[in-house]
């Protein structure tokens, strides 16, 4: 099962990425976590302090050029399409348990919106992950809609859109699925409510949020909240989370399975 969470900005997609990564790490479960957000908050969100968080795969200027057969600082060159990357997992991760977590990293202004080596790799690198990996996936992608345009996960099995209870997150979570809908992957998409304050809140997603099923709602918590403030993982203190993520868990699992 490999699955993506997006959503507006703000609204917990990273958090509820890392809470789920951690109920498969509880269970023994063998799980991949991959942050693909430029503004990479994963590896805190998981706990990792920050001396062993994963160096960023786009920063690996000399292994790229390598790979990709490229010339440093050199934009229009020729270069490999098709780069090596099945060993880039395995020695450029940091586990914990049956956890894993890679982070994917941005690419330099400069190479924004143009096929240069490091976007190469970094494209190479992502169809392996979706191919290739056998264990379960969750990744955590960029925030808004932009990162759609790129087709980066078209293939998961689940585009998961975090929604918080008011008309800016529902209409965001409407752009994201327009232009999913568009890229043919609108059968992969769910929503996960976040934050609900009450009962009034998670019925206002319900009924926002019709075309596709909302599988779960998670409350508002004052701890994770602190636990945010304090830099502390979300899933320390917060243990009245853990059996609505294991609910959606079930949910999510029985919607990508069919079942």
């Amino acid at each position: 099962m490999k699955v993506a969470f997006t959503g507006k900005g703000g609204v917990g997609k990273t958090t509820a990425a890392a809470m789920l990564c951690r109920l498969y790490e509880l269970d023994g479960d063998p799980i991949l976590a991959v942050d693909a957000d430029p503004d990479a908050n994963l590896a805190d969100t998981l706990g990792f302090p920050p001396d062993n968080a994963p160096e960023p795969i786009s920063a690996l200027k000399d292994l790229i050029h390598e790979r990709t057969e490229s010339k440093p600082g050199a934009y229009g060159g020729m270069f490999k399409l098709n780069p090596r990357v099945d060993d880039i997992p395995e020695r450029y991760c940091v586990k914990r348990g049956s956890l894993r977590l890679i982070n994917m990293g941005t690419l330099d202004t400069a190479g924004k919106g143009c096929m240069c080596p490091e976007s190469a790799f970094l494209k190479a690198l992502m169809t392996h992950l979706m191919f290739q990996e056998r264990d379960k996936l969750v990744m955590d992608m960029e925030a808004g809609i932009e990162h759609l345009g790129r087709g980066t996960a078209t293939v998961v099995d689940a585009m998961i859109i975090v929604v918080q209870p008011d008309h800016k997150g529902v209409d965001t979570a409407r752009r994201i699925v327009k232009l999913w809908t568009q890229l043919g992957s609108g059968k992969k998409v769910c929503y996960l409510g976040n934050a609900a304050r009450d009962e009034s809140d998670a019925q206002f997603l319900r009924d926002n949020l019709t075309d596709y099923p909302v599988l779960g709602v998670l409350p508002y918590s004052e701890d994770t909240r602190v636990a945010g403030r304090e830099r502390r993982p979300p899933f320390e203190g917060a243990s009245g989370l853990l059996e609505p993520v294991r609910q959606f868990r079930a949910a999510l699992e029985a919607f990508v399975s069919g079942s």
